[in-house]
Protein backbone atom coordinates (compact mmCIF):
# COMPACT_ATOMS: atom_id res chain seq x y z
CA UNK A 1 0.00 0.00 0.00
CA UNK A 2 0.98 3.34 -1.17
CA UNK A 3 1.62 6.07 0.99
CA UNK A 4 0.54 8.99 -1.43
CA UNK A 5 2.08 13.06 -0.68
CA UNK A 6 -0.50 14.91 1.25
CA UNK A 7 -0.09 18.38 3.09
CA UNK A 8 -0.66 17.02 6.58
CA UNK A 9 -0.37 19.42 9.79
CA UNK A 10 1.80 17.88 13.09
CA UNK A 11 2.81 19.06 15.86
CA UNK A 12 5.90 16.66 17.47
CA UNK A 13 6.04 15.75 21.13
CA UNK A 14 9.72 14.50 21.92
CA UNK A 15 9.85 12.72 25.00
CA UNK A 16 12.00 13.81 27.22
CA UNK A 17 15.15 12.10 29.41
CA UNK A 18 13.94 11.05 32.62
CA UNK A 19 17.34 10.45 33.93
CA UNK A 20 20.85 11.28 33.41
CA UNK A 21 23.23 8.15 31.77
CA UNK A 22 26.40 7.76 30.39
CA UNK A 23 25.97 6.49 26.84
CA UNK A 24 29.03 4.28 25.48
CA UNK A 25 30.74 3.53 22.08
CA UNK A 26 28.65 2.69 18.91
CA UNK A 27 27.66 -1.19 18.84
CA UNK A 28 29.25 -2.76 15.74
CA UNK A 29 26.92 -3.16 12.52
CA UNK A 30 26.15 -6.85 11.73
CA UNK A 31 27.11 -8.24 8.42
CA UNK A 32 25.41 -6.36 5.64
CA UNK A 33 23.53 -3.39 7.58
CA UNK A 34 23.93 -0.18 7.27
CA UNK A 35 23.18 3.02 9.08
CA UNK A 36 24.54 6.44 9.37
CA UNK A 37 23.00 6.40 12.82
CA UNK A 38 24.46 3.66 14.62
CA UNK A 39 22.27 2.54 18.19
CA UNK A 40 24.13 3.48 20.88
CA UNK A 41 24.63 1.11 23.42
CA UNK A 42 23.28 2.06 26.97
CA UNK A 43 24.78 0.36 30.14
CA UNK A 44 22.33 1.19 32.47
CA UNK A 45 22.23 0.31 36.69
CA UNK A 46 19.04 1.24 37.80
CA UNK A 47 17.12 0.91 40.75
CA UNK A 48 13.64 -0.31 40.25
CA UNK A 49 10.54 0.25 42.97
CA UNK A 50 8.75 -2.72 44.12
CA UNK A 51 5.20 -0.94 45.00
CA UNK A 52 3.61 -2.20 48.65
CA UNK A 53 0.63 -1.88 50.01
CA UNK A 54 1.07 1.55 51.88
CA UNK A 55 2.80 3.63 48.84
CA UNK A 56 6.04 3.01 49.78
CA UNK A 57 8.50 2.20 47.81
CA UNK A 58 11.16 -0.65 48.37
CA UNK A 59 14.07 -0.02 46.18
CA UNK A 60 15.48 -2.94 44.73
CA UNK A 61 17.97 -4.27 41.91
CA UNK A 62 15.95 -3.82 39.13
CA UNK A 63 16.45 -6.29 36.34
CA UNK A 64 16.10 -6.15 32.44
CA UNK A 65 12.85 -6.58 30.59
CA UNK A 66 13.49 -7.24 26.53
CA UNK A 67 10.90 -6.54 24.43
CA UNK A 68 10.77 -7.78 21.14
CA UNK A 69 9.02 -6.69 18.13
CA UNK A 70 7.15 -3.61 16.06
CA UNK A 71 8.20 0.34 17.00
CA UNK A 72 6.38 2.97 14.42
CA UNK A 73 4.61 6.68 14.27
CA UNK A 74 0.80 6.44 15.37
CA UNK A 75 -0.54 9.87 13.74
CA UNK A 76 -2.85 10.54 15.93
CA UNK A 77 -6.16 13.44 15.57
CA UNK A 78 -6.34 16.13 17.19
CA UNK A 79 -9.89 15.97 17.44
CA UNK A 80 -11.67 13.08 18.44
CA UNK A 81 -14.84 11.67 16.73
CA UNK A 82 -13.94 13.01 13.26
CA UNK A 83 -12.79 10.33 10.35
CA UNK A 84 -9.25 10.13 9.00
CA UNK A 85 -10.91 11.85 6.52
CA UNK A 86 -11.86 14.50 8.08
CA UNK A 87 -9.79 15.38 10.44
CA UNK A 88 -8.19 18.94 9.99
CA UNK A 89 -4.55 17.98 11.64
CA UNK A 90 -2.21 15.13 13.39
CA UNK A 91 0.25 14.71 16.36
CA UNK A 92 2.87 12.65 15.55
CA UNK A 93 3.46 10.26 18.27
CA UNK A 94 5.95 7.22 18.28
CA UNK A 95 4.40 4.20 19.43
CA UNK A 96 4.38 0.22 18.61
CA UNK A 97 2.73 -1.35 21.63
CA UNK A 98 6.28 -3.92 22.28
CA UNK A 99 8.54 0.05 22.22
CA UNK A 100 5.87 1.18 24.12
CA UNK A 101 6.33 -1.36 27.17
CA UNK A 102 9.80 -1.04 26.98
CA UNK A 103 9.96 2.94 27.60
CA UNK A 104 7.09 2.48 29.87
CA UNK A 105 8.91 -0.26 32.21
CA UNK A 106 11.75 2.69 31.60
CA UNK A 107 10.07 5.51 32.97
CA UNK A 108 8.92 3.20 35.89
CA UNK A 109 12.40 2.98 37.07
CA UNK A 110 13.22 -0.47 35.91
CA UNK A 111 15.82 -1.60 33.29
CA UNK A 112 14.45 -1.98 29.88
CA UNK A 113 15.32 -2.73 26.12
CA UNK A 114 14.74 -2.93 22.75
CA UNK A 115 14.92 -5.38 19.98
CA UNK A 116 13.02 -4.74 16.53
CA UNK A 117 13.60 -2.73 13.03
CA UNK A 118 12.85 0.19 11.54
CA UNK A 119 13.66 2.22 8.27
CA UNK A 120 17.13 4.06 7.78
CA UNK A 121 14.82 7.08 7.45
CA UNK A 122 13.93 10.40 9.53
CA UNK A 123 11.13 8.67 11.26
CA UNK A 124 13.47 5.30 12.28
CA UNK A 125 16.53 7.98 14.01
CA UNK A 126 13.85 9.76 15.68
CA UNK A 127 12.40 6.34 17.34
CA UNK A 128 16.03 5.21 18.02
CA UNK A 129 16.54 8.87 19.65
CA UNK A 130 13.46 8.38 21.53
CA UNK A 131 14.67 5.07 22.98
CA UNK A 132 17.48 6.33 23.92
CA UNK A 133 16.28 9.79 25.73
CA UNK A 134 14.04 7.65 27.76
CA UNK A 135 17.24 5.14 29.35
CA UNK A 136 16.04 2.28 27.39
CA UNK A 137 18.85 -0.04 26.05
CA UNK A 138 18.71 0.14 21.55
CA UNK A 139 21.74 -1.63 21.27
CA UNK A 140 19.41 -4.55 19.65
CA UNK A 141 17.68 -2.03 17.02
CA UNK A 142 18.63 -2.77 13.37
CA UNK A 143 17.53 -0.01 10.62
CA UNK A 144 16.90 -1.77 7.31
CA UNK A 145 17.83 0.82 4.42
CA UNK A 146 15.26 -0.57 1.91
CA UNK A 147 12.34 -0.40 3.68
CA UNK A 148 10.52 2.54 5.76
CA UNK A 149 9.24 2.76 9.28
CA UNK A 150 6.04 1.62 10.07
CA UNK A 151 3.26 4.25 9.94
CA UNK A 152 -0.68 4.11 11.72
CA UNK A 153 -3.42 6.97 11.50
CA UNK A 154 -5.60 6.42 14.47
CA UNK A 155 -8.76 7.48 14.20
CA UNK A 156 -10.40 8.18 17.88
CA UNK A 157 -13.99 8.24 18.46
CA UNK A 158 -15.77 10.47 21.06
CA UNK A 159 -14.67 8.20 23.83
CA UNK A 160 -11.50 8.02 23.14
CA UNK A 161 -11.07 4.45 21.69
CA UNK A 162 -9.84 4.20 18.48
CA UNK A 163 -9.58 2.46 15.05
CA UNK A 164 -6.20 1.74 13.00
CA UNK A 165 -5.11 2.02 9.29
CA UNK A 166 -1.77 1.18 8.68
CA UNK A 167 0.94 1.75 5.97
CA UNK A 168 3.29 -1.02 5.93
CA UNK A 169 3.85 -2.89 2.06
CA UNK A 170 6.17 -3.84 3.75
CA UNK A 171 7.73 -1.63 6.52
CA UNK A 172 11.12 -2.32 8.40
CA UNK A 173 9.62 -4.38 11.38
CA UNK A 174 8.53 -7.13 9.16
CA UNK A 175 12.26 -7.78 7.75
CA UNK A 176 14.05 -8.20 10.87
CA UNK A 177 16.40 -11.27 10.39
CA UNK A 178 17.06 -14.16 12.51
CA UNK A 179 20.90 -12.85 11.65
CA UNK A 180 20.10 -10.03 13.25
CA UNK A 181 19.02 -10.52 16.80
CA UNK A 182 21.34 -9.68 19.30
CA UNK A 183 21.55 -13.06 21.88
CA UNK A 184 23.41 -11.71 23.89
CA UNK A 185 20.59 -9.45 25.25
CA UNK A 186 17.91 -11.83 25.37
CA UNK A 187 20.02 -13.99 27.65
CA UNK A 188 20.53 -11.22 29.76
CA UNK A 189 16.62 -10.87 30.10
CA UNK A 190 14.77 -11.65 33.42
CA UNK A 191 11.63 -11.07 31.24
CA UNK A 192 10.92 -11.53 27.61
CA UNK A 193 7.83 -9.50 26.29
CA UNK A 194 6.50 -9.84 22.69
CA UNK A 195 3.01 -9.55 20.59
CA UNK A 196 1.64 -11.29 17.75
CA UNK A 197 2.10 -8.43 15.43
CA UNK A 198 5.51 -10.01 14.53
CA UNK A 199 4.76 -13.75 13.25
CA UNK A 200 2.33 -12.28 10.86
CA UNK A 201 4.88 -12.98 7.68
CA UNK A 202 9.03 -14.07 7.89
CA UNK A 203 11.38 -13.17 8.12
CA UNK A 204 10.56 -11.25 11.64
CA UNK A 205 8.33 -14.71 12.30
CA UNK A 206 11.41 -16.63 12.06
CA UNK A 207 13.51 -14.33 14.27
CA UNK A 208 10.64 -13.75 16.59
CA UNK A 209 10.50 -17.90 17.44
CA UNK A 210 14.28 -17.79 17.42
CA UNK A 211 14.60 -15.45 19.92
CA UNK A 212 11.68 -16.62 22.16
CA UNK A 213 13.31 -20.12 22.21
CA UNK A 214 17.03 -18.43 23.28
CA UNK A 215 15.14 -16.90 26.03
CA UNK A 216 12.81 -20.19 27.04
CA UNK A 217 16.45 -21.81 27.35
CA UNK A 218 18.39 -18.94 29.41
CA UNK A 219 14.91 -19.63 31.66
CA UNK A 220 14.00 -16.05 31.38
CA UNK A 221 10.31 -15.45 31.36
CA UNK A 222 8.23 -14.81 28.85
CA UNK A 223 5.40 -12.14 28.83
CA UNK A 224 2.85 -12.19 25.93
CA UNK A 225 0.15 -9.57 24.59
CA UNK A 226 -1.57 -10.91 21.45
CA UNK A 227 -2.38 -7.04 20.63
CA UNK A 228 -4.93 -8.23 18.34
CA UNK A 229 -4.65 -5.92 14.71
CA UNK A 230 -6.89 -7.76 12.18
CA UNK A 231 -6.46 -5.58 9.43
CA UNK A 232 -2.68 -6.60 9.61
CA UNK A 233 -3.49 -10.48 9.05
CA UNK A 234 -4.14 -11.72 6.11
CA UNK A 235 -7.59 -13.04 7.47
CA UNK A 236 -9.33 -13.88 11.09
CA UNK A 237 -8.36 -17.31 11.13
CA UNK A 238 -4.81 -16.75 10.47
CA UNK A 239 -4.97 -14.47 12.88
CA UNK A 240 -6.40 -16.39 15.48
CA UNK A 241 -4.15 -19.84 14.00
CA UNK A 242 -0.89 -17.63 14.36
CA UNK A 243 -1.90 -15.87 17.96
CA UNK A 244 -2.01 -19.50 19.78
CA UNK A 245 0.88 -21.08 17.35
CA UNK A 246 2.80 -19.52 20.48
CA UNK A 247 0.64 -19.60 22.81
CA UNK A 248 1.42 -22.61 25.35
CA UNK A 249 4.84 -21.14 25.36
CA UNK A 250 4.45 -17.85 27.53
CA UNK A 251 4.90 -17.63 31.20
CA UNK A 252 2.75 -14.44 31.67
CA UNK A 253 -0.26 -13.86 29.11
CA UNK A 254 -1.93 -10.37 29.18
CA UNK A 255 -5.26 -10.03 26.87
CA UNK A 256 -8.17 -7.98 26.79
CA UNK A 257 -12.65 -9.22 26.71
CA UNK A 258 -12.26 -7.99 22.45
CA UNK A 259 -9.14 -10.73 22.35
CA UNK A 260 -11.21 -13.26 24.46
CA UNK A 261 -14.08 -13.42 22.45
CA UNK A 262 -12.16 -13.27 19.34
CA UNK A 263 -9.91 -16.67 20.11
CA UNK A 264 -12.72 -18.43 21.59
CA UNK A 265 -14.62 -17.50 18.43
CA UNK A 266 -17.31 -15.69 20.05
CA UNK A 267 -17.75 -17.22 23.94
CA UNK A 268 -18.46 -14.97 26.89
CA UNK A 269 -15.57 -13.18 27.95
CA UNK A 270 -16.77 -12.31 31.22
CA UNK A 271 -17.57 -16.03 32.30
CA UNK A 272 -14.85 -17.47 34.00
CA UNK A 273 -14.86 -20.88 32.70
CA UNK A 274 -14.53 -19.43 29.21
CA UNK A 275 -11.22 -17.35 30.08
CA UNK A 276 -9.69 -20.89 32.11
CA UNK A 277 -10.11 -22.48 28.53
CA UNK A 278 -7.11 -20.45 27.86
CA UNK A 279 -5.11 -20.94 30.89
CA UNK A 280 -2.56 -23.46 29.72
CA UNK A 281 -0.65 -25.65 32.07
CA UNK A 282 2.65 -24.38 32.12
CA UNK A 283 1.22 -20.81 32.65
CA UNK A 284 2.07 -18.93 35.52
CA UNK A 285 -0.38 -15.64 35.08
CA UNK A 286 -3.37 -14.99 32.81
CA UNK A 287 -4.50 -11.13 32.74
CA UNK A 288 -7.37 -9.31 31.38
CA UNK A 289 -7.88 -6.27 31.08
CA UNK A 290 -11.06 -4.18 31.03
CA UNK A 291 -10.40 -0.68 30.53
CA UNK A 292 -11.85 1.42 33.49
CA UNK A 293 -13.26 -1.18 34.97
CA UNK A 294 -9.78 -2.84 35.99
CA UNK A 295 -8.43 -6.34 35.23
CA UNK A 296 -9.13 -9.94 36.27
CA UNK A 297 -5.60 -12.42 37.07
CA UNK A 298 -5.88 -15.44 36.94
CA UNK A 299 -3.04 -18.19 38.25
CA UNK A 300 -3.02 -22.22 39.32
CA UNK A 301 -3.66 -21.01 42.69
CA UNK A 302 -6.08 -18.28 43.09
CA UNK A 303 -7.95 -15.61 40.64
CA UNK A 304 -9.79 -12.51 41.17
CA UNK A 305 -10.47 -8.90 40.26
CA UNK A 306 -8.86 -5.48 40.85
CA UNK A 307 -10.89 -2.26 40.43
CA UNK A 308 -9.60 0.55 37.76
CA UNK A 309 -10.07 4.52 38.17
CA UNK A 310 -12.39 6.39 36.47
CA UNK A 311 -10.54 8.93 34.04
CA UNK A 312 -12.03 11.34 31.14
CA UNK A 313 -10.29 9.66 28.41
CA UNK A 314 -8.38 11.03 25.85
CA UNK A 315 -7.17 9.26 23.72
CA UNK A 316 -6.90 5.34 24.89
CA UNK A 317 -3.81 4.15 22.67
CA UNK A 318 -1.10 2.85 24.78
CA UNK A 319 -3.30 2.22 27.68
CA UNK A 320 -2.75 -1.63 28.07
CA UNK A 321 0.95 -1.55 26.97
CA UNK A 322 1.37 1.27 30.26
CA UNK A 323 -0.55 -1.36 31.83
CA UNK A 324 1.75 -4.22 30.77
CA UNK A 325 4.95 -1.88 31.59
CA UNK A 326 3.36 -1.14 35.04
CA UNK A 327 3.27 -4.95 36.05
CA UNK A 328 5.99 -6.62 34.41
CA UNK A 329 8.10 -3.58 36.11
CA UNK A 330 6.92 -5.29 39.28
CA UNK A 331 7.31 -8.83 38.37
CA UNK A 332 11.24 -8.08 37.02
CA UNK A 333 11.83 -6.80 40.44
CA UNK A 334 10.09 -9.80 42.29
CA UNK A 335 8.31 -12.80 41.08
CA UNK A 336 6.82 -13.82 44.38
CA UNK A 337 4.14 -12.09 43.43
CA UNK A 338 3.05 -14.92 41.28
CA UNK A 339 2.13 -16.35 44.49
CA UNK A 340 1.29 -14.09 46.61
CA UNK A 341 -2.19 -12.92 45.78
CA UNK A 342 -2.17 -9.46 48.13
CA UNK A 343 1.05 -8.46 46.65
CA UNK A 344 -0.08 -9.03 43.27
CA UNK A 345 -3.40 -7.39 43.80
CA UNK A 346 -1.09 -4.30 44.57
CA UNK A 347 1.05 -4.66 41.62
CA UNK A 348 -2.23 -4.67 39.73
CA UNK A 349 -3.66 -1.87 41.13
CA UNK A 350 -0.30 0.07 40.36
CA UNK A 351 -0.57 -1.09 37.15
CA UNK A 352 -3.94 -0.16 36.36
CA UNK A 353 -2.89 3.50 37.34
CA UNK A 354 -0.56 3.24 34.97
CA UNK A 355 -3.46 2.32 32.11
CA UNK A 356 -5.63 5.13 33.65
CA UNK A 357 -2.83 8.31 33.70
CA UNK A 358 -1.84 7.15 29.97
CA UNK A 359 -5.42 7.91 28.46
CA UNK A 360 -5.86 11.39 29.96
CA UNK A 361 -3.02 12.53 26.95
CA UNK A 362 -2.79 11.90 23.49
CA UNK A 363 -0.56 9.01 21.67
CA UNK A 364 1.64 6.43 23.22
CA UNK A 365 4.94 6.86 24.16
CA UNK A 366 4.25 10.48 24.87
CA UNK A 367 1.59 9.96 27.41
CA UNK A 368 3.32 6.77 29.12
CA UNK A 369 3.73 7.61 32.95
CA UNK A 370 6.60 7.72 35.43
CA UNK A 371 6.54 6.15 38.47
CA UNK A 372 6.25 9.45 40.89
CA UNK A 373 3.56 10.15 38.67
CA UNK A 374 1.61 6.90 39.16
CA UNK A 375 2.02 6.76 43.17
CA UNK A 376 1.58 10.70 43.41
CA UNK A 377 -1.72 10.22 42.16
CA UNK A 378 -2.50 7.29 43.77
CA UNK A 379 -1.82 8.20 47.08
CA UNK A 380 -3.33 11.86 46.52
CA UNK A 381 -6.82 9.90 45.21
CA UNK A 382 -6.98 11.94 41.75
CA UNK A 383 -8.98 9.30 39.88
Amino acid sequence: MALHSATLCFRSVPAQPRNSVKYGHPTAKPPGFSCPLSPLTVRLKVKGNAYSGDGAPETKESPLVVCFGEMLIDFVPTTNGLSLAEAPAFKKAPGGAPANVAVGVARLGGSSAFIGKVGEDEFGYMLANILKENNVINEGMRFDPGARTALAFVTLRKDGDREFMFYRNPSADMLLQEAELDFGLIKKAKIFHYGSISLITDPCKSAHIAAAKAAKDADVILSYDPNLRLPLWPSAESAREGILSIWETADIIKISEEEISFLTKGEDPYDDAVVRKLFHPNLKLLLVTEGPDGCRYYTKEFSGRVKGFKVDAVDTTGAGDAFVAGILSQLAVDLSLLQKEEKLRDALKFANACGALTVTERGAIPALPTREAVLNAMRQSVF
